[in-house]
């Protein structure tokens, strides 16, 4: 504890979320990877990254840089299809997405303010139905948006005999889905506590965004025996440093602004499967976390109303 002397008391609070949310992610994807393993399809073995490494694996960031766009904004257009919220709840969730972009920062009074929303809101339902609803949703919107060139990498570590993760500040329930259709190993979302599965209205630790992420992952290479100095990462946004940071092969994808400066310094690999127009746009500076929450607190109210 003496190394974290120099920690205000805020930051030590913050910090042990971090981990607590990283350690429940890395938890709730050991359960759930040994069902999707069950139903990954055959690959035959390639040369590339490493055949025959069972200490190395891979770890893949979701919003924009294996799907385009956030998972939970897709996942809210679907919803509203089926009318389970109203038009103004849609414009104030699109303009909450459209202020966190533009803004490029996170802040502490907006973020709370949804995430209490949203937790409140699904409190005593089943998280079975979250599952339910984004199976559905998946195919209608999220299929048609994932990167060919990112699945092509995450397909090479399988071919290879390396597991592969999803890394998400969205749902862990959500992720695991998206995980599945892809043929993934599994999937480090976002844990909100249940019991006997139904939501008790709480987190665990706090949204898989950031610090959490490179938890969770640290977390879940300790749990696997697996050797980070061995491993690759990737994602788009420089919030994804810390992960990015923690492994032997860290890799850019569609990078924002601040990643693609920071990458170029380290001479970190970049991939960016955009064209120059969706790249522009893209290219925006993103808060994920907030992003996430946002796009909770719609899920949310769509789940709610549905059930009145």
């Amino acid at each position: 504890m003496a190394a974290l002397g120099w920690l205000t008391p805020r930051r030590r609070s913050a910090t042990a979320r971090s981990v607590l949310a990283g350690e429940a992610s890395a938890e709730a994807a050991r359960k759930t990877s040994q069902e999707l393993e069950d139903l990954a399809p055959e690959r035959a073995d390639q040369e590339f990254p490493v055949v025959g490494d069972d200490r190395a694996a891979a770890f893949f960031d979701l919003d924009n840089t294996v799907m385009q766009g956030a998972a939970l904004f897709h996942f809210g257009r679907g919803l509203y299809k089926r009318k389970f919220f109203e038009t103004r709840e849609l414009y104030r969730f699109a303009w909450q997405q459209a202020w966190f972009r533009l803004a490029g920062v996170e802040d502490p009074e907006h973020m709370q303010e949804a995430r209490d929303s949203a937790l409140s809101i699904v409190k005593g339902h089943r998280v079975s139905e979250l599952m339910s609803i984004g199976e559905e949703i998946y195919d209608e919107y999220m299929a048609e948006r994932i990167w060919p060139g990112t699945r092509a990498l995450a397909e090479a570590h399988l071919d290879a005999g390396q597991k592969v993760w999803l890394v998400t500040a969205a749902p862990v329930e959500i992720a695991t889905v998206i995980a599945r259709r892809l043929g993934l190993t599994g999937a480090l979302g976002t844990v909100a506590e249940s019991v006997d599965g139904v939501y008790t209205g709480r987190l665990v630790g706090e949204p898989l965004h950031g610090p959490a992420k490179a938890e969770a992952v640290r977390a879940l290479a300790s749990a696997e025996g697996l050797d980070l100095g061995r491993c690759a990462a990737y994602s788009d946004s420089h919030n994804d440093i810390p992960m990015l940071s923690l492994v032997g092969h860290p890799y850019a994808i569609n990078p924002d602004a601040k990643l693609r400066k920071h990458a170029r310094t380290l001479d970190w690999r970049l991939r960016d499967y955009r064209t120059a127009r969706r790249a522009a746009k893209v290219g925006i500076p993103a808060a994920a976390g907030v992003g996430a929450v946002a796009g909770g607190t719609a899920a949310a109210i769509a789940l709610h109303r549905r059930r009145r």
